[in-house]
């Protein structure tokens, strides 16, 4: 069984431990308090956390996040590093992989790359390739908001459609590149974009991601 993951959740813990409570993360509005109290709650109030796709729910999301981020910083980081309590459906192994493997990534970069010396960070070919594999799962859904025709292309030729539609933008870039693009980083993402300039334009603002 592959320990992304499990990877990808101490990198963070470690990345929003060394920031401190007020760093800088690419989430707009949010700080690193209140990314690490996000994470907690996806993980531990899936009653509350539900409120990221659905407004009904959103009220009980707030509170959530409030309960949580009143919390001292370093139980947070504390559980985070611990994971999801056994009773949780991120409990297990295969579901923990599938659905943390590319959160925690992104979040992670979200602290890196918000700092002014953060470089890039070389992922090795199996992570890539397991994340190219999610990508081309999730692209259409990332993708559904995009105001152009959005493909995005591996160097090695690989290609995935997000969304359909006239002009077409190609995105180039390793996947997790590619990955951070379709998730709303489109400017901190190393990725090549070629199209009509206009398109390109309008791409490069439009909300991505899930």
């Amino acid at each position: 069984m592959s320990t992304h993951a499990k990877r990808e959740r101490l990198l963070l813990a470690d990345l929003l431990e060394s920031a401190g409570p007020q760093a800088p993360t690419l989430c707009e509005g949010w700080r690193t308090r209140e990314l690490a109290a996000h994470v907690v709650v996806r993980e531990r109030r899936p009653d509350a956390a539900g409120g990221l796709l659905l407004n009904v729910l959103k009220t009980r999301l707030d509170k959530a996040m409030e309960e949580y981020g009143a919390k001292p910083y370093e139980e947070l980081i504390q559980l985070i590093r611990t994971g999801p309590p056994k009773l949780s459906p991120y409990s297990l192994k295969q579901l923990d992989e599938v659905a943390n493997a590319v959160e925690f990534y992104v979040h992670a970069e979200d602290v890196r790359r918000a700092q002014p010396d953060w470089s890039p960070r070389a992922l090795d070919p199996v992570f890539s390739d397991s994340l190219w594999s999610r990508l081309e799962k999730l692209a259409r859904l990332t993708g559904r908001r995009s105001p152009v025709g959005l493909v995005l292309r591996r160097p090695n030729g690989q290609t995935a459609v997000a969304h359909k539609g006239a002009p077409v933008v190609t995105v180039t870039g390793e996947p997790g590149e590619l990955t951070l693009f379709c998730f709303g980083r489109q400017d901190s993402a190393a990725v090549e974009l070629d199209g009509p300039k206009e398109a390109i334009a309008r791409l490069t603002v439009a909300r991505l991601g899930i």
